[in-house]
């Protein structure tokens, strides 16, 4: 008997609770169903399908009560399944050996339930008005004598009907949170992805930023360059020269004192006059440039910062509304949605002596003598 019962529960349907009954059909994960409990989960899975003559006339999918694994159908819905030939013969010489059985029948109706109130009547009505199982008896003489009853067989389909249509319902429903959970994932991947996307442009958008700064910087840069290089090279041509008239100053100056030993009278007169003229000439400078104040001074060259640091504070995220604002406005901006920065530059010349321009014809100043 400990095997007859293994059989017989390997013989039961998951949906409806009994045995299988003809047509048996296997799914795609080897799992079975009646046809009729397989078409009712079918059809409370895909409520919306056309259906014609109570057969579906489109495919569909549900998932098996098993093991939840997904079952695609074409357009023959449940009829598109294989029958599973083997269980239903199985299920034929079952009922055979239970019917050939030495009267299995008998010990199962006296394990049947009996009426606590009437020991010797089995339970074989249904009291509505309590929702209780009860006997004739109590119906006839006892408690529920005036209670509303029915057949116990209609009750019980009715209410199998029931149970099995709330399953049903449920397996609908959790394929359908199934669905909305799958959505929910594939919504946050969307929105990692689209992260990364914008803090790549982000970063793009800086890093373009920082290469126009770059390029500003070493601009800048080179304009200080060029000025301190002609500076510089006026400044060493000058000390050159003012090298030279020194040392011809000096070989005047010698020349003079070799003079001034000369004993005799007349070769001394013959070259004093020409001697005179050279100390002359080497104690003036008025043809020697004179650097005037401040020409080395290179504080022209100074840049600001401060508004271009309020408005680099003050970048963010545009929105649309703001976007077309700019464009009324006229504002300049950037890609990234910042506003243009620009370095601070003197809206007036400033004079060659502070800005660095070499005067072509430097001032001079005489001397006497």
């Amino acid at each position: 008997m400990d095997t007859m019962d293994n059989l017989e529960k390997q013989l039961i349907c998951p949906i409806c609770l009994e045995m299988f009954t003809k047509p048996v059909v296997i799914l795609p994960c080897q799992h079975n169903l009646c046809r009729k409990c397989a078409n009712d989960v079918f059809q409370a899975s895909n409520p919306y399908l056309p259906t014609r003559a109570g057969a579906v006339t489109s495919g569909g999918r549900f998932r098996c009560p098993s093991c939840r694994h997904e079952v695609v159908l074409d357009r023959h819905g449940v009829y598109g399944l294989q029958r599973n030939l083997l269980v239903e013969n199985i299920i034929d010489m079952f009922k055979q050996g239970s019917t050939s059985s030495s009267k299995p029948e008998p010990e199962k109706r006296e394990e049947a339930p009996m009426c606590e109130v009437h020991p010797e009547e089995r339970i074989n009505i249904y009291c509505v008005t309590h929702a209780l199982p009860t006997c004739s008896m109590c119906k006839v003489f006892g408690a529920h004598k005036d209670c509303e009853v029915a057949p116990l067989t209609s009750v019980y389909q009715t209410q199998k009907t029931e149970l099995n249509d709330g399953i049903a319902m449920i397996v609908g429903n959790n394929d359908r949170m199934q669905g909305i959970i799958s959505q929910l994932e594939l919504a946050c991947s969307t929105i990692e992805e689209n992260s990364r996307r914008q803090k790549t442009l982000i970063c793009e958008k800086f890093d373009a930023l920082f290469n126009a700064l770059e390029e500003r910087k070493q601009s800048l840069g080179q304009r200080v360059t060029a000025e301190q290089e002609e500076k510089l090279g006026y400044i060493r041509g000058l000390t050159q020269r003012y090298g030279a008239h020194l040392e011809a100053s000096c070989r005047a100056v010698e020349t003079g004192i070799t003079a001034m030993e000369e004993p005799e009278m007349a070769l001394f007169l013959q070259a004093a006059k020409p001697l005179l003229k050279k100390l002359t000439d080497a104690a003036s400078t008025a043809h020697l440039d004179k650097v005037e104040p401040g020409y080395e001074n290179m504080d022209h060259f100074t840049v600001s910062f401060s508004r271009e640091r309020q408005a680099l504070s003050a970048i963010d995220f545009i929105h649309d509304e703001e976007e077309e604002e700019d464009d009324e406005e006229g504002v300049d901006v950037d890609p990234a949605g910042s506003p243009a920065v620009a370095m601070a530059t003197p809206s007036q010349p400033i004079p060659s002596a502070q800005t660095g321009s070499l005067p072509s014809a430097p001032k001079t100043a005489s001397t006497s003598t």
